[in-house]
């Protein structure tokens, strides 16, 4: 069955672009011209990804993902935006965004990462039952991590992570020690096969991550930055 897309974006020509190359690479569209039919749509249709224009009618970008998500919803969301503002980024980001493409876009680009968050989603989504043994936790120290639950805790006591933290968490705490690139992590736990472009999801996602992992995330203990490098997990 063709994986849906919702498209929630104003501007007509845009919705018709991404409609057309959407279609040819076999996914069905909605669409939506206003943040609140947009919310409406997504509630009731329970589509596979969506693309979320900032800058809406009667519902901004934000307050659309806001609310997706309070409801529970984890939907994969790529929102698009024609600022180049990072704090509008990182906002969307913190506010449950998988990821964001800034206008105008490459629809190469954007197609790549359509397919990779629907991919990365049904992965996490449809796991495998653990084969015997794989079910045994990693120890990290005062950091443990449960693969079959798919549950990290902290001295006994359950993080609350999203699904993008513990998989960065786990993929950093795989190889403790082993500092990893921005873009080797923007490949491995986002799946961006061969990505070249913004990296800054990545350092969202870090302090995020850092925020419930770390005693003082001023000074983190565990996951660590090297800078012009990237980061890793101290053990």
């Amino acid at each position: 069955m063709s994986k849906r897309v919702l498209i929630v974006e104003d501007e007509k020509n845009i919705v018709d672009i991404l409609s057309f190359n959407l279609g040819r690479d076999g996914y069905e569209t909605l669409e939506a011209y206003d943040g609140a039919s947009g919310l409406k749509l997504a509630m009731e249709q329970d589509p596979d990804l969506i693309l979320l224009d900032l800058m809406l009618p009667k519902m901004n970008g934000f307050d659309v993902c806001r609310s997706l998500r309070q409801a529970g919803r984890s939907t994969p969301v790529i929102m698009l935006t024609a600022r180049e503002e990072e704090t509008d980024k990182v906002l969307g980001l913190e506010l449950g965004a998988d990821d964001y493409i800034t206008k105008p876009f490459s629809m190469r680009e954007l197609l790549a990462r359509v397919k990779a968050n629907i991919r990365r989603n049904e992965m996490s989504s449809a796991a495998a039952p653990a084969a015997p043994g794989a079910g045994e936790r990693i120890s990290l120290g005062r950091i443990a991590i449960d693969p079959e639950l798919m549950v990290a805790y902290k001295d006994g006591k359950t993080l609350e992570l999203t699904q993008r933290e513990y998989e960065l968490l786990k993929y950093l705490g795989s190889q403790p020690g082993k500092v990893f690139s921005r873009e080797a992590l923007m490949e491995h736990v986002w799946n961006y096969e061969g990505y070249v472009g913004d990296v800054r999801a990545v350092d969202v996602a870090v302090r995020r991550l850092r925020e419930k992992v770390e005693d003082d995330p001023a000074q983190p203990q565990f996951i660590i930055t090297r800078r012009g490098l990237g980061y890793l997990f101290n053990l």
